[in-house]
């Protein structure tokens, strides 16, 4: 068959516009970033935080949207099963690292499910209590564990948490028993840790310091391997009697695997010029006391590997399990 030169031109033209076609553009009108938490806690908080400042750099409709349950689980699994285009992302908190241990049947697997876009930060755990409560020190909280064992109850975000293992080890390291009420998400549980159905709550400082800074909830004790510059004041674990003790809070950015690199590499970093920016920065650094590390997918890769070694060994010792609801 002979090709006439119209038909030859027309072909040249119409070929790569079908390919575009074909090819989504990306950011796509509408981008779903899914957190793993109810409302209220500090990764729901966090996002809502940068998300007019993302929009706008993206030039697209970011729609947050709480899927809690597991742990974080629900959400996580959601993501991990969505398509790999870009249009869904997934904002978690640290036990995302801890819940391959304690959740005996993930419906997806943490590292191969789900690619690295961006380590966020972290924080020291804080221990507190409401201002009503007769604890100041953690030496006044395990004399009363040694005294009464059982009787000192600690809210956590959720069973598998690792504001959850960490006071797990502390209580094996002191030789006591801690009763531990997890709830789901950290809205919940400073709610009930500032009406005092619990003698204490462990929250990251992004969910504790506002709390602690009006005053109605008292910080007794950080778990980072030196006092945070913003909470002086505030004794660590490690110099209060258990030395090299530490555990931080940390949040992070994922994606289905197989997003492509160029679509992940540009969400990530659009996040992190977002974060950077001077009234959200001074926010979470002075207000919530966050150590921004905005570290891209290999520093995420590698952090991740190193939390589930840590906090995988301290599931098998405590035989800790999350809690399913």
């Amino acid at each position: 068959m002979k090709l006439s030169r119209r038909t030859i031109v027309l072909g040249a033209i119409t070929a790569p516009l079908a390919a575009q076609a074909q090819t989504p553009a990306w950011p796509p009108s509408n981008i779903r970033l899914v957190v793993a938490y109810p409302p209220g806690g500090s990764t729901d908080a966090m996002m809502r935080l940068i998300q007019p400042g993302l929009q706008q750099r993206l030039n697209t409709t970011i729609v947050i949207e709480n899927r809690s349950g597991a742990s974080g689980s629900v959400g996580t699994a959601a993501v991990a099963k969505s398509p790999a285009d870009g249009g869904t992302w997934l904002a978690v908190f640290d036990n995302h690292a801890a819940n391959p241990f304690v959740l005996p049947s993930l419906p997806y697997d943490t590292e191969k499910d789900l690619d690295p876009v961006l380590l966020i930060g972290t924080a020291p755990y804080l221990i507190s209590t409401a201002k009503a409560k007769p604890y100041n020190t953690l030496a006044d909280v395990l004399a009363t564990a040694k005294a009464k064992p059982g009787t000192v109850s600690y809210a956590s975000v959720g069973s598998g948490s690792v504001g959850h293992l960490a006071m797990a080890l502390l209580a094996q390291r002191a030789g006591v028993k801690l009763t531990h009420v997890p709830y789901r998400g950290g809205g919940p549980a400073m709610n009930d840790a500032v009406a005092g159905h619990v003698d204490l709550l462990v929250g990251s400082t992004a969910l504790s310091m506002p709390q602690v800074g009006v005053g109605t909830m008292r910080a007794i004790v950080q778990t980072g391997k030196t006092r945070n510059q913003f909470l002086t004041s505030v004794p660590t674990v490690a110099e209060s009697g258990f030395p090299d003790f530490e555990a931080y809070a940390w949040w992070g950015i994922f994606a289905p695997a197989g997003t492509p690199k160029p679509i992940v590499e540009r969400f990530g970093n659009e996040m992190a010029a977002t974060l950077r920016e001077e009234r959200i920065a001074k926010q979470l650094i002075e207000t919530q006391q966050v150590s921004l590390t905005l570290g891209g997918p290999e520093v995420e890769r590698e952090f991740l590997a190193n939390q589930m070694r840590v906090w995988g060994k301290v599931v098998k010792d405590n035989n800790i399990k999350a809690d399913q609801n």
